[in-house]
């Protein structure tokens, strides 16, 4: 294995094996730490964990399991992928994780980069743009868990680490690799270990991922894998051979628990032309609704491409978080989504859709899916995957066109 990849949720590293399969390297998915070794063609192995919103304290132990197991595999770099829109608390989980990491690997000139331009995440001057508006400014701000408010990943890396903070301006990346090394190397020098890196295009990227070879470890969105396959392929370490991969023909079902706009105007898209079932918080803290009642019902349907969604807007959220405490409504609701995945699967549907990370976790834990191999993409972001006869689509909140649902149960039915 060259390179070794911890991901903070499921989505978000499947998003990641995307992006470096698409460059030409053989890509494994594991849920959580392994405990055999790697299949010797893996060239990228991603430890996906469900550590963005534990406490740090936990998010830091399970990277750091991560990290001795990849190291194991002889991996010469690590990354360490987290969400493009910096998804995090002023507590971490990020810096803390990244302080870890670097501390264990003796790493200091660790580029932070949750640049993604093919989504509409980009950097400038240090602070995260969604679109054309600053970070603050989207819907992050309202995000359940992790509300972003404020663009400054600097200052708000700032909170969560002891570190210092640097920052390599789009200017000097855009002057190339050896321009990047050089503005590494002097933030090092000015006793910044953790820096900051400006990035709107893709070549921006690819530009950091040069510059970033033999760096121990890397950190960002999943954009910044963009340029670290080329420097294995430039030494001649990549096998440069595609895996095959087949569609799953078969029942399908979709699970939505994201709140993100996205998401849902991808939930209003669908229910227009398909059935759909909303769920709603306090019925199933009330032991109202079932999971065999979700499931019996997408089953009854499996011919029309059903959803079954607790995807509200953030004020029905909070209402919600407010009276029940956010920890016990989003339990809840992980635990309905990931029980109803068991019995849609045991009940014969052979494709699964979900959407919204600590969702798509929940549905990967409860069916207890060790690895995952890396299939087409469906939309930026969002690859196909296949575990035995079942194919999935684990979509981060904000990623997708409206008319995603469709279009990811094409591809887990036919291939790309």
């Amino acid at each position: 294995m060259l390179l070794g990849c911890v991901g903070d949720d499921f989505t978000g590293s499947s998003d990641l094996g995307n992006t470096l399969a698409k460059q030409g390297m053989r890509v494994t998915q594991y849920r959580g730490v392994p405990e055999d070794p790697a299949a010797p063609e893996v060239e990228a192995g991603i430890v996906a964990l469900k550590s963005r919103t534990i406490p740090a304290a936990e998010a830091v132990a399970q990277s750091l399991a991560a990290l001795e197991w990849l190291r194991a595999q002889g991996c010469r770099q690590i990354l360490f992928k987290y969400c493009s829109t910096f998804d995090s608390t002023p507590r971490g989980n990020i810096g803390p994780v990244v302080e870890a990491l670097a501390d264990a690997l003796g790493a200091t000139r660790v580029i932070i980069c949750p640049a993604f331009p093919a989504t509409g995440r980009t950097v400038f001057q240090g602070h995260l743009f969604v679109g054309d508006r600053l970070l603050s400014e989207s819907g992050m701000r309202d995000h359940p868990l992790t509300p972003m408010t404020d663009p400054d990943i600097r200052r708000w890396l700032g909170r969560q680490t002891r570190l210092g903070i640097g920052h390599v301006a789009l200017p000097t990346v855009l002057a190339g690799p050896a321009a990047i090394r050089d503005a590494l190397d002097a933030a090092d020098a000015g006793g910044h270990a953790l820096v900051v890196v400006d990035a709107a295009r893709d070549a921006d990227l690819i530009a950091i991922g040069a510059a970033a070879d033999g760096l121990p470890l890397v950190t960002g969105g999943s954009g910044i894998a963009l340029g670290l396959p080329g420097n294995f392929r430039r030494r001649g370490l990549l096998r440069g051979e595609g895996g095959g991969w087949s569609g799953s023909p078969g029942p399908a079902a979709i699970l939505s628990g994201s709140c993100s706009i996205a998401t849902r105007e991808q939930i209003a898209t669908h229910r227009a032309r398909h059935p759909a079932l909303e769920i709603d918080v306090d019925a199933v803290l009330a032991g109202e609704t079932r999971a065999g009642d979700v499931a019996d019902w997408l089953l009854a349907r499996s011919d029309g491409l059903p959803l079954a969604y607790s995807s509200a807007d953030p004020e029905r959220v909070r209402a919600a978080q407010e009276k029940h405490g956010r920890e016990a409504s989003a339990s809840a609701i992980e635990a309905l989504f990931a029980e109803t995945a068991r019995r849609l699967v045991a009940g014969g549907v052979r494709r699964l859709i979900t959407a919204g990370g600590e969702t798509s976790g929940a549905v990967v834990e409860g069916l207890a899916l060790g690895a995952l191999e890396i299939g087409p993409e469906i939309d930026p972001g969002v690859p196909a995957v296949r575990a035995g006869e079942l194919t999935l689509a684990l979509k981060s909140g904000n990623f997708g066109r409206p008319t995603f649902f469709e279009e990811a149960a094409r591809v887990l039915a036919e291939g790309a």
